[in-house]
């Protein structure tokens, strides 16, 4: 198409409707405007009346707005194809009353380029002249990008899109008669054998197969192809053969060399016939003109590479992400540079339809490609290779080859002329292969997917329903042959909205059965890269679907598989390399919601296998809670215990647990959902003071009630009283103290009831905690009320050898003895909270009571010497345990023992990492998140103004009256009131 004006217009609907002016691209819009276009346009500059339009693109299902549909989508292609001031009379697109039509005068239309290539070339053939004819009917055939007026919807488009494959079909029957009539017999199974299945009732094209199958000296394998075609015409039609097959079936039994291959067919040399020049050779398939979200990837594809050497970029992603798409589109931009040809080779690795190809078969294609006819005639590898070095080491070739398997596959392909360029995309990461640059494809965005989604869909659909397009965008997970097949299905279903195609798949189970259309399928592109993996990488992607989280460490694979961590690397790392599992950071894994949907689907079908790999997850997470709990053994009686598990120590199972994030909750739904209710309960209770001591509180009344919820078919019947002293526990964390008082009550009724000493002893020292402080509201002797219940708990406890549960019942009454004035007996209190503390070893319970100790000391005795030192090994201790929350506390009584000592530079510190480390966390969750950072500020407002900074001390007083909700916390208010005015501020002047 070369030879049109900078800024001619251009149209080609020879493939995806496509246009530009100049060299520029337009964007035609949705695809019901496209076929608005296409039913003007190829009408060829007639007159359209309304009624016409309507029918050709909406059929018998007109919209019931009519005429001002076709309006909203004839202005925008106005606005689009005309050039910038063009006049209303004079646009493209003309008008009148109840009228349209396309004026293509100054248009460039590749369907004219068809038409004058295409008789060109049949007049050529029928006047003799068989290789001119070859090359122009292949000329012809190039202007093809793939289906034409691809994806266009309505009725006229459908007729339009026939008789363009028909005149497809009859220039692609003439080029491989010329073919067959040159001898090029080898180049004519190859191209028969790209055929598309609808031709496999052809006989005029199976006769000519049988005839190239004749000249290749393939008799037998002629003969079989006509008795296949005899008996699926009778099985299937219950008709016979043609006249013309039949003559060419005898001629192949008598050997009628003068019929079959004609007088002129000869034998080529090996190596390229250069007496006459060769036309530049293009095999890039069509662009399919939409490519979004891929403006890097597709930049390092094009980008110039040395003219030195072969250079190879490698192309990687798993099945539906767009690989094929984006090298095509690279190719397409970059092809100018390459003068010698683009030869593009499908390697179906991938495929059930067709066969894998060997290097071999490849190498005989690529040698035709470029000239060496006679290539056909070696069988051996090297000797193929060496031939296929020779001939490209004088080429500049751009080489795609798309759908590979491996290095093997590869290698023998290379070519070998400097500048060369070589691009490979396949599932598989070809660590092997000296490639470079290298590109893993990963899904698109949220934003991208959207758009591609609005794109195939209309925006004004997809606009009208913004929930539900955001929902089925999450749901196809950015996997663009997802978001391609959801889309198809929405045009071909105007009836159904986006709501309920994302009903439809709500359910996991119905979710892959959702995303198929025609032959196009998520599931079954899924398979295919899973067909391909041993057996022992097959098991390790089944199990990855049954995994409770969506992002894993080694540790969790390997429990599930009953591997060492080291093979389970292997495989996961095997995994990664196939594009069916993703690495987000070193040492952790994922898969993509799609695959992880198939891969459980596969699991599931295999439920022993399942069964136990999902109880060995749950063990993993249950030991972690254990093993990372203050708790200590002693804190679960009931239950595995986690002996044997893969933590060094509690360090290390809370950083695990940790690394989950906000997915643990997820693991007790997981076990609730597979009917583990005893694991669900196990875990929810053993995560209880992880999540506390993080400030996660409403993560864990969700976990908590969760299991509660499946606690009454758990076979360990502890279990309905300890979660709901952990939720009573959890209630008091979030301030919540009546709802805690009658969870606890409750409980405690229930543990008396069933003789449950050790969840008695947990209710009557939560109860007792409660009470003693004065947080449930009753004001007659709330001490001795408290302490009383504290008493008795801590009795019990004593009993039963929990030492983390007498630790925080002595610190509780060692509170309750200080508010009531009893220094010593708190103190007391506080010593044997200290010594149980130490004998859990936990560093959390050992520091509660040392800052108690602390700050009861400090209270009686204001001046006590070396309490600056002791907070910093309290603060040091309690940052191993990872809680924020009382580190924060341990850090602003620290500031303060700085600033009675003197240290203000050192106090002003510790206040600033005290108010840096409560920033993270979660205020919603915590409700003394404000009153806090008040009474943090106004310790470095004091300690500021102390030093003589004024202007600072103001500024934190006035940042804590600024809190939200800072008047509901009168102590604090008053005093950063009182700072202000000390710091030299009249509040009410």
């Amino acid at each position: 198409m070369g030879g049109t004006s900078p800024q001619r217009l251009r149209i080609e609907v020879l493939g995806p409707l496509r246009s530009w002016r100049g060299e520029v691209p337009l964007e035609l819009g949705p695809l019901k405007r496209q076929a608005v276009l296409a039913a003007l346009l190829l009408r060829q500059g007639a007159v359209v009346s309304h009624e016409q339009l309507l029918d050709g693109v909406w059929g018998s299902e007109p919209p019931a707005s009519g005429n001002k549909v076709l309006a909203s989508h004839v202005n925008p292609l106005r606005r689009t194809l005309d050039s910038e001031g063009t006049r209303h009379t004079e646009s493209v697109i003309r008008s009148g009353k109840g009228w349209y039509r396309f004026v293509a005068d100054d248009v460039r239309l590749d369907l004219s380029d068809l038409a004058e290539r295409g008789d060109e070339a049949l007049h050529t053939k029928a006047s003799g002249d068989l290789a001119t004819a070859t090359d122009r009917l292949s000329a012809a055939l190039a202007l093809f990008q793939g289906e034409p007026l691809a994806n266009v919807p309505g009725p006229f488009a459908q007729a339009e899109r026939e008789r363009l494959l028909e005149r497809r079909r009859t220039l692609r029957t003439a080029r491989l008669e010329c073919l067959v009539l040159l001898g090029r017999f080898a180049d004519a199974l190859d191209d028969l054998a790209c055929l598309p299945e609808s031709d496999q009732y052809d006989e005029s094209l199976l006769a000519l197969r049988m005839r190239a199958l004749y000249g290749c000296e393939r008799q037998a394998e002629a003969l079989n192809s006509y008795e296949d075609m005899r008996v699926r015409l009778r099985d299937e039609l219950g008709v016979d053969p043609g006249e013309e097959l039949r003559r060419v079936y005898e001629a192949v039994l008598r050997q009628d060399d003068a019929l079959l291959v004609g007088p002129t067919a000869r034998r080529s040399a090996a190596l390229p016939d250069r007496s006459r020049p060769r036309p530049t050779i293009n095999q890039l398939p069509g662009d399919t003109g939409q490519l979004i979200g891929r403006e890097d990837e597709l930049a390092l594809l094009a980008a110039p590479s040395s003219p030195d050497s072969v250079s190879v970029v490698a192309v990687d992603g798993p099945a539906g992400v767009g690989k094929t798409a984006l090298v095509v589109r690279a190719a397409h931009r970059i092809r100018g540079h390459y003068p010698d040809g683009c030869l593009f080779v499908e390697l179906h690795a991938y495929s059930t339809e067709r066969q894998k190809l060997s290097p071999q078969r490849v190498l005989r294609r690529l040698l035709r490609s470029v000239g060496a006819d006679g290539s056909e005639v070696l069988d051996d590898l090297d000797e193929l290779m060496t031939v296929w070095r020779a001939v490209t080491s004088s080429l500049r070739l751009l080489l795609v080859l798309d759908d590979a398997l491996d290095t093997q596959q590869i290698r023998p392909l290379l070519p070998a002329g400097p500048g060369s360029r070589v691009i490979v995309a396949g599932r598989q990461r070809l660590a092997g292969l000296d490639a470079d640059r290298r590109v893993t494809l990963e899904t698109l965005g949220t934003g991208d997917a959207t758009s591609l989604l609005r794109h195939i869909v209309g925006q004004e659909r997809t606009d009208h329903e913004p929930e539900a397009t955001r929902e089925l965008v999450r749901m196809c997970d950015g996997l663009p042959l997802a978001l391609r097949i959801a889309g198809t299905r929405l045009q071909t279903r105007p009836a159904w909205t986006l709501a309920y195609l994302v009903d439809r798949m709500a359910d996991d189970k119905d979710r892959l059965g959702e995303l198929s259309a025609g032959d196009r399928s998520v599931e079954a592109a899924f398979r295919l890269s899973y067909d391909q993996l041993s057996a022992t990488q097959q098991q390790g992607f089944r199990v990855l679907g049954l995994a409770p989280t969506v992002e894993f460490d080694l540790r969790t694979p390997a429990a599930m598989l009953g591997w060492s961590p080291r093979d389970a690397e292997q495989i996961l790392e095997s995994l990664v390399d196939t594009s069916l599992l993703q690495q987000p950071r070193p040492g952790r894994y994922r898969l993509h919601d799609l695959v992880r949907v198939h891969a459980r689907r596969l699991a599931e079908a295999a439920p022993a296998e399942a069964g136990t790999a999902r109880t060995a997850a749950f063990r993993l997470y249950l030991d972690a809670g254990r093993v990372a709990s203050e708790w200590g053994y002693g804190g679960f009686p009931t239950g595995p215990q986690p002996d044997g598990a893969p933590f060094t120590d509690w360090r290390d199972a809370a950083v695990w647990l940790d690394a989950a994030g906000g997915e643990l909750v997820d693991v007790v739904g997981h076990a609730a959902a597979a009917d583990e209710a005893d694991h669900a309960c196990w875990i929810a209770e053993a995560l209880t003071d992880h999540f506390l001591g993080r400030g996660r509180y409403h993560e864990c009344q969700t976990a908590i009630e969760i299991a509660l919820a499946h606690a009454d078919r758990a076979t360990d019947r502890r279990m309905v009283l300890a979660l709901r002293n952990s939720l009573g526990l959890t209630l008091m964390h979030r301030a919540r103290f009546q709802e805690a008082f009658t969870c606890l009550s409750h409980t405690l009724d229930l543990s008396r009831e069933r003789a449950d000493r050790h969840e008695e002893a947990r209710a009557l020292i939560g109860l007792g905690t409660m009470i003693g402080l004065g947080t449930t509201g009753l004001s007659t002797d709330r001490g001795e009320r408290g302490a009383s219940h504290l008493s008795a708990g801590l009795e019990l406890a004593q009993r039963c050898e929990d030492h983390w549960l007498v630790a925080m019942g002595s610190f509780a009454l060692g509170l309750v003895r200080h508010s009531q004035g009893r220094d010593e007996e708190a103190l007391a209190c506080f010593r044997v909270a200290h010594a149980r503390g130490m004998a859990t070893g936990r560093p959390r319970a050992i520091s509660r009571a040392l800052t108690s100790n602390l700050d009861l000391h400090l209270h009686v005795y204001p001046d006590h010497p070396g309490a600056g030192t002791l907070l910093r090994r309290v603060a040091d201790l309690i940052q191993q345990t990872g809680d924020v929350l009382l580190h924060t506390l341990t850090l602003a009584r620290l500031g303060t023992a700085e600033h009675s000592a003197g240290n203000l530079s050192a106090a002003a510190a510790l206040y600033q990492q005290a108010l840096a480390q409560h920033r993270t966390l979660p205020p919603l969750a915590d409700p003394d998140y404000g009153r806090r950072e008040m009474d943090i500020r106004c310790r470095l407002g004091r300690t500021c103004r102390a030093a003589g900074k004024f202007a600072e001390a103001r500024a934190q007083f006035r940042t804590a009256l600024a809190v939200p909700g800072a008047e509901m916390y009168p102590k604090e208010h008053a005093q950063a009131v009182e700072g202000l005015s000390a710091s030299g501020e009249d509040m009410f002047g």
